[in-house]
């Protein structure tokens, strides 16, 4: 019995971990999370601008369609808000359709909403998503979505 207690004894103190090997896991840990985090979180903004792109693409059609049916895009003042229901604001579309062209404007990923000017500064018309900051222009990570976009 006693060589049973013995090796038992020796088995238990040998079953855990050393703060050594612990700190050693740890410091691992932490620079696995520093190279993986950084290139996870960048995906997510390109995530975010992808799907503006998308969006912005999916409102240009819907104007196309707007345009098609009535001779012009609505004007500034009509917005994005002519492809959901028909305008009340002069010029007053004489075609508009029983069905919307739209069933509602999203927000932009970052939820703030488009800005629609007829007639563009680049073109017929202006899309554009401020970015992350919500505000027009900026430079790098803060960079406005426009329809002008190339990708």
């Amino acid at each position: 019995m006693r060589k049973f207690v013995k090796k038992f004894a020796k088995m238990g103190r040998r079953r855990g971990f050393t703060l050594i090997e612990i700190m050693v896991v740890v410091v691992i840990l932490g620079l696995l999370a520093a190279i993986v985090v950084p290139n996870v979180v960048a995906r997510g903004e390109e995530a975010r601008r992808t799907a503006a792109r998308s969006q912005i693409e999916a409102l240009t059609s819907a104007l196309d369609m707007y345009r098609l049916h009535n001779g012009s895009y609505p004007t500034t003042q009509q917005g994005l808000e002519a492809l959901v229901r028909k305008p009340t604001v002069p010029p007053i579309p004489k075609k508009y359709p029983s069905e919307p062209y739209m069933k509602n404007i999203p927000s932009d990923p970052w939820g703030y909403p488009y800005i629609y000017r007829c007639p563009g500064e680049k073109g017929a018309f202006d899309i554009i998503s401020t970015g992350p900051d919500g505000e027009e222009g900026g430079e790098g990570r803060n960079a406005d979505v426009t329809n002008h976009d190339e990708e």
